[in-house]
């Protein structure tokens, strides 16, 4: 049981963040709570020790603040500070580093696509699609979200979490 969770949380809260950010360019609070209750759930069950769970949440705050002050700035929105705080806990610092910078090289790279893909004009037909729509509005945002939740996907084999399985 504890094997299929970790093959299906973690990924499913990924790909839902995602997904949710692409199409409607919000990260619901629930996401990250998900993620905060199904790390605490993980950690106990696994018998991680209080110290190793105190790490993991002193790496969440460290990037939530750092996440916070972006928001403030106006460079990320608050579900993607949140998410990327969320998916923190689950890494702690042994994968911090790995994990951010993923998530920088595949947001720059996303950002690039979003930039070229809004210089184009949308075909009338694609229009009708109000997430294709508000992704092609030259002001529109970065649904920043989905270069959170790849960077994530890429560093998760390499975690504790999956290690049991020969990840």
């Amino acid at each position: 049981m504890i094997d299929t969770i970790r093959l299906l949380l973690f990924p499913g809260l990924m790909a839902f963040a995602a997904s949710s950010d692409l199409f409607t360019m919000t990260i619901s609070n629930k996401v990250s709570l998900a993620l905060a209750a199904g790390f605490l759930a993980m950690a106990l069950a696994i018998g991680m020790s209080p110290g190793e769970i105190g790490m993991h949440v002193a790496a969440a705050a460290a990037v939530l603040v750092v996440a916070f002050v972006f928001f403030t700035q106006g460079w990320v929105g608050g579900g993607d500070a949140k998410l990327a705080a969320a998916i923190s806990l689950w890494f702690g610092f042994d994968h911090l580093l790995q994990y951010l910078l993923n998530a920088a090289l595949l947001g720059g790279g996303l950002t690039l696509l979003l930039i070229n893909f809004r210089l184009v004009p949308l075909p009338p037909s694609f229009e009708r699609w109000a997430w294709l729509a508000r992704l092609h509005q030259k002001k529109g945002g970065v649904p920043y979200g989905i270069a959170l939740a790849a960077a994530a996907l890429m560093v998760y084999p390499d975690t504790i979490w999956m290690k049991p399985l020969g990840g």
